[in-house]
């Protein structure tokens, strides 16, 4: 029973670290974009629709990554007994 109670709340501690992180990983790949697309020399220095909705995606690209990679890595975890 106790053995139980503190998987289920590890799984709930995981599930939560893996939350913050993907919010992490998509915050910091909205912004890295934009800030490509407003800093990088040669390009118009505005922010219009398509860089918003460019910026969108590499964050939604970087959260799914992040998420893939954390699954990944928690599945080959070996098991303890």
């Amino acid at each position: 029973m106790v053995a139980q109670q503190q998987e289920q709340e590890s799984d709930q501690a995981r599930d939560s670290q893996r939350r913050r992180v993907a919010i992490a990983a998509f915050l910091g790949g909205l912004f890295a974009a934009l800030a490509f697309f407003a800093f990088f020399p040669g390009l118009p220095h505005v922010i219009d629709w398509g860089a918003i909705l460019a910026s969108l995606a590499v964050g939604t690209l970087a959260q799914w990554g992040c998420r893939s990679w954390m699954k990944r890595t928690t599945t080959k975890k070996p098991e303890h007994m």
